[in-house]
């Protein structure tokens, strides 16, 4: 990589005069980790690829850390299921469930240590959280800004006076300043998410280069897959909305030259719970920026095909998916340790649309959490709900049996998009609502954070009629069924044909065009039929039946059908 490339990304975020002083600085950051980063023997993605999002200490046992639990739970029940995990921020923090990090480059003691994470290397892929545009007021990094110390007293983004700020584009509806006490007098610090949350100053090149140094020694501990958390908000310019603002693209794609420099099996995945247009824009070229964003339209709009019974908004959305190259895909998911944004869905869903998905969550005993809109209202931002909870009504008198096929129903929608999948451990084991917990910590996202004793888990999941078994069970198959064919490459191809609302259809095609998935979702409680959709011999991955021109969907059924 040459020096003047780089050059090329600094100009456009600190402009002519600086760039080529920073360049050599971040040039000699490089060549410290080149070489010493380890390389995979194959970092390519296929279709046997899929992510577990979990917790460090989302599985609990005595003795040993919870890192090491976590292993020992994923080796004995994951281990060719699926192939990576994203552990979700395994540093010191003080508050946010591991998001208000007071030292990027330590493991929580708590949690375990490095060997413990490089254990968890050795049979899977992992995502380190890059939680980049904020840092805890509880770390030593803020303290020594509270302190007036050298380089710190310069991190953290300050605002003086008292500006306009109605343009700021907020996700939450705190104070967007807070004031703290240093020995430089009173300070007024930009805290996006939470008081407890300081946001970065990445005006600063020091922190560009501290944060760089991190995600290479990130990269340099095993992580293939680096998240990018709340990215959209990095750069801050007062009098605009303060995200998605050019110089946070431009930090993007010099992380994505300095990573295909020195790592170029580290994948880029940025997380950006906005509307779809704006999120798909972290590709950049296809070439420059992220390989794989998070698909945040597809949680709300598959919950909307179920309670209506119908895929139609969900098929047209999907039709027009399009990647900007093959160096790039979806990471898929429906559930993560936050809630289903609705942001997303904007544009997409009517406010019609969007009311009775908030409604419904309200009906099953989900919780809602609200956003700061620029005119002072405030609206809907995230339904705080666990997926099965939010498709099926705990309180209802529905049948299980119902319940876990619409739940399983969905996954397989998911799984059969293009793209990477992502699958939080409660939706893999079949978790409901922990209300208790937000009880305890008065947090509306605690609803699907509820942690587990390993014994008490596994002991359900070896009972066939426990809900925990069955899901397990099921998911399990859908996972199995979709690393058996080349369709359902990340990198392949995708259609979705038109048989009637009632049925998501798509086809899917491996990269070079030698297999053909047929993928057909019954998304209703009552029997569809179709007719002459296929004209050759069909297989159904999940049956390994043949399937003639005439097919029958029973309610919520999944057919996989592979032409021969």
């Amino acid at each position: 990589m040459t020096h003047t490339f780089y050059t090329i990304y600094l100009k456009a975020i600190y402009g002519d005069k600086s760039a080529s002083h920073i360049q050599a600085r971040l040039q000699t950051l490089i060549e410290q980790y080149r070489g010493r980063i380890p390389k995979p023997a194959d970092s390519s993605l296929t279709e046997r690829d899929s992510l577990l999002i979990t917790y460090g200490d989302q599985v609990q046992d005595v003795g040993g850390s919870h890192l090491q639990t976590l292993n020992e739970f994923c080796e004995s029940h994951l281990r060719g299921v699926v192939s990576g995990i994203h552990i979700l921020p395994f540093y010191p923090w003080s508050s946010d469930d591991g998001f208000s990090v007071k030292d990027y480059r330590a493991v929580d003691l708590a949690l375990g240590n490095w060997s413990d994470v490089e254990k968890l290397s050795q049979s899977f892929r992992l995502m380190f959280d890059g939680v980049i545009n904020h840092y805890s007021a509880q770390g030593e990094w803020f303290q020594k800004f509270l302190h007036d110390e050298k380089p710190y007293r310069d991190y953290f983004f300050t605002v003086d006076g008292d500006p306009d700020l109605s343009k700021v584009v907020r996700p939450r509806t705190l104070p967007l300043l807070t004031d703290y006490k240093t020995a430089y007098g009173l300070r007024r610090v930009w805290t996006t998410f939470s008081a407890d949350q300081v946001d970065l100053d990445f005006r600063n090149p020091d922190v560009l280069l501290e944060i760089f140094d991190v995600l290479l020694m990130y990269a340099e501990r095993g992580a293939q897959f680096i998240r990018l958390d709340a990215i959209a908000y990095l750069w801050k310019e007062l009098n605009t909305s303060c995200i998605h603002l050019p110089q946070t693209h431009a930090v993007i794609q010099l992380l994505r030259a300095v990573l295909d420099d020195v790592a170029p099996h580290v994948r880029l995945i940025t997380e950006t719970n906005v509307p779809h247009t704006d999120n798909i824009s972290y590709f950049g070229d296809g070439k420059n920026e992220a390989q794989l964003v998070y698909n945040f339209a597809l949680p709300p709009l598959v919950l909307h095909t179920f309670r209506t019974g119908d895929a139609g908004i969900l098929s047209e959305w999907a039709s027009g998916l399009e990647l900007p190259s093959e160096r790039t895909t979806f990471f898929n998911f429906l559930a993560s340790h936050d809630g289903v944004g609705l942001n997303p869905a904007r544009g997409i869903l009517s406010s019609a649309d969007i009311d009775a998905l908030v409604n419904q969550t309200l009906a099953h005993g989900g919780l809602i959490s609200y956003k700061q809109n620029t005119g002072g209202t405030q609206s809907p931002y995230e339904m705080n709900i666990n997926y099965f909870d939010a498709l099926s009504n705990p309180f209802g008198d529905e049948p299980i049996e119902t319940q876990v096929n619409r739940f399983i129903a969905a996954q397989a929608i998911m799984l059969s998009l293009i793209g990477l999948p992502g699958i939080y451990f409660h939706s893999l084991f079949g978790s409901r609502n922990w209300k208790e917990g937000v009880r305890i910590t008065n947090h509306n996202r605690t609803i699907n954070r509820q942690k587990m004793e390993r014994v008490e888990l596994e002991k359900e999941l070896k009972s066939a009629v426990s809900l925990r078994s069955q899901v397990f069970t099921r998911f399990r198959q859908l996972l199995l069924a979709r690393s058996s064919s080349a369709a359902f490459h990340p990198h392949g191809s995708q259609k979705v044909l038109d048989v009637g609302n009632n049925i998501f259809a798509l086809s899917r095609i491996s990269p070079d065009g030698t297999k053909n998935v047929l993928c057909l979702q019954n998304v209703t409680q009552q029997e569809q039929r179709i007719e002459n959709l296929i004209n050759k011999t069909a297989r159904d991955l999940h049956t390994n039946r043949s399937q003639n021109s005439e097919i029958i969907l029973q309610p919520y059924q999944t057919m996989w059908l592979e032409i021969i």
